[in-house]
């Protein structure tokens, strides 16, 4: 089977701006790039009709245009063009399901906005059995450098250090590869309770969790060391929400990749660091399930 990376296209300049990242992904891990346009009301192919009266005409020049610009920048990159008469939610989840990654655009969202994503693109990220990868228009040439910021040019990968996660490191690991870039591997904890004294935070018990977490993370990091030694990997562990701590640490990153748990249940969700990662983040974000 053909190895794909599939974008889905609307028209809007988020949608564009996800066909170009998705161009330059797929040119880097050398997979076909599809661009995917579905509408219920599309006709089934072909139509010998003219193109004032063919329904299909808006999505094929949409398809064209979008077609004939990403080969403009990208002329060895193989681009296919596929619309498809469904409903546009089941059509992008099958897709994920066939493809290596999914792309798609997200608005760029104020922080009174930010919760108004999108019911489609927020079900496809919380129910696609691959990778799905949120590509904002506005894209930020310069973005302030604070001490809670990562390098610049980096991948920033946000860790729970509960349970298994290989797609998650995989993933971000291959992805730092492909770029030739550092990787960034983020883990956040809170300050639990039993911290706190009457004169404020007692340091020898954060100390032993950061301990405890250091060692945790170097665990799971060990083996993608090994398997990929041509990564640069920072760990960062800060004692602060874990969601906070990953959009804060992707600041000024390349792509910023989370993962959610898969669900096997009516209604798919995702956790509060993917959450604030899809919603906050200014940089691409990468959504990995894992169980």
């Amino acid at each position: 089977m053909e190895r794909v990376l599939t974008v889905g296209l609307d028209g809007s300049p988020e949608s564009l701006a996800a066909a170009h990242w998705a161009a330059d992904e797929a040119q880097r891990r050398k997979l076909t790039l599809r661009l995917l346009h579905a509408w219920p009301l599309l006709a089934p192919e072909p139509t010998a009709v003219p193109s004032e009266i063919d329904q299909n005409y808006w999505a094929r020049r949409l398809m064209h245009n979008a077609r004939t610009e990403l080969q403009a920048h990208h002329p060895g990159l193989t681009v296919v063009g596929n619309l498809v008469a469904d409903d546009a939610q089941d059509a992008l989840i099958q897709a994920a399901s066939e493809s290596e990654i999914l792309v798609l655009g997200s608005r760029g969202l104020t922080s009174v906005e930010s919760y108004f994503l999108g019911d489609i693109g927020m079900s496809v990220v919380a129910s696609a059995e691959g990778p799905v990868v949120l590509v904002r228009a506005d894209k930020r040439a310069e973005r302030p450098s604070t001490s809670q910021s990562g390098a610049a040019g980096e991948v920033v990968m946000g860790l729970k250090l509960h349970g298994p996660c290989d797609d998650l490191l995989e993933f971000a690991f291959t992805t730092a590869a492909s770029r030739d870039v550092p990787l960034r591997a983020v883990h956040g904890r809170g300050i639990p309770i039993h911290a706190y004294a009457p004169w404020g935070v007692d340091h020898t018990v954060t100390q032993e969790i950061i301990q405890d977490s250091q060692k945790h993370l170097s665990q799971a990091l060990r083996p993608w060391r090994e398997k990929f030694p041509g990564v640069a990997v920072t760990e960062d562990i800060r004692l602060e929400s874990p969601a906070r701590v990953v959009v804060a640490a992707a600041e000024r990153a390349e792509l910023l990749i989370v993962g959610r748990r898969s669900h096997h249940a009516p209604a798919p969700r995702l956790g509060p660091v993917a959450q604030a990662a899809v919603h906050h983040a200014r940089c691409p974000v990468a959504v990995i399930p894992h169980e």
